[in-house]
């Protein structure tokens, strides 16, 4: 079944990949179900839950599908919910997408394989068998600098091709990217950010949004830099990105999601707490954090 004729939601504008909170070591659910509602009411453009920040690797299976469960729960048809289902195994993320469709997501959001390397061939026969498998929108994520191997244009070009595969988020940071992808893929191939700091530069060359980690913790201030761009109003986006630019650095001050999670322990949403091998921020990261939110007038 081919999505792009109209069947698909359409995903654009600021999506945050949102943190998974936990308490005492377990999801504090009822911490989730706020801050999808927070996301939600200030107007946030769609919801990633179980990408990167939200520590998909350190979740069990169960742990996985009742987090994407919550989200599609909480955002009750609202914005529309990409869940994560990112493996560098492919029956893995063949089961994390049916337990996403299944949970009532719109789509799923698919890693490239880390560590085991595949060659650009490899790659497309994962996604391809994931394509075949379960019948769900797919955003393929390309992030290089985690997990080793890149997409290639020509690649992405070919993914495009298969009938489930409506977009890409990338974090390449290569905005050159942009327009060879559209080139290839098409103007109704989904274009959408993996990098905060390049999300103005990014949808000027043809992207539709970002899927932002910045957003967990300004998720009103995103939501307006991307109505803005999208609007074709630049000074306005610009004034935005002035006060987000010193978060978006101070969310990677250390590995992420434990910024992103410090800042939301200071909105009172949720503890800082991280799993291994994460570790919570640093004092001197805590200084960063702090003074990133108070430049941007979050707290």
């Amino acid at each position: 079944m081919a999505h792009r004729s109209g069947s698909s939601p359409k995903f654009y504008g600021s999506i945050p990949a949102l943190i998974t909170p936990f308490r005492d070591g377990i999801v504090d659910e009822r911490a989730f179900l706020a801050i999808v509602a927070r996301q939600v009411a200030e107007g946030s453009h769609g919801l990633v839950p179980c990408g990167t920040t939200g520590e998909s690797v350190t979740l069990s299976l169960d742990e996985h599908a009742r987090v994407v469960e919550l989200c599609v729960e909480a955002a009750a048809g609202k914005v529309p919910v990409i869940a994560g289902a990112g493996s560098n195994n492919t029956a893995h993320a063949i089961e994390l997408a049916r337990r996403a469709k299944q949970a009532g997501a719109d789509a799923v959001l698919v890693v490239a394989p880390y560590y085991n390397k595949p060659s650009q061939d490899g790659l497309v026969a994962h996604f391809t068998a994931i394509n075949d498998a379960v019948d769900i929108p797919i955003v393929v994520y390309n992030v290089p600098g985690r997990t080793v191997i890149d997409i290639s244009v020509d690649t992405m070009g070919r993914l495009s091709k298969l009938a489930n595969v409506v977009g890409c988020k990338d974090a390449s940071a290569d905005l050159s990217r942009v327009t060879r992808h559209r080139a290839l893929c098409g103007e109704n191939f989904v274009q959408l950010s993996g990098e905060d700091p390049s999300a103005i530069g990014f949808n000027a060359l043809g992207g539709v949004g970002c899927i932002s980690v910045t957003a967990n913790v300004a998720p009103m201030l995103c939501a307006q830099l991307q109505d803005a761009i999208l609007q074709g109003a630049l000074d306005t986006a610009r004034k935005i990105d002035d006060m987000l630019a010193p978060l978006h650095k101070a969310m990677f001050a250390e590995p992420s999601p434990a910024p992103a999670k410090y800042a939301c322990s200071l909105l009172g949403l949720c503890s800082e707490e991280v799993r291994l091998p994460l570790l919570a921020c640093s004092d001197a990261a805590k200084a960063q954090i702090r003074a990133a939110m108070t430049h941007a007038e979050l707290v």
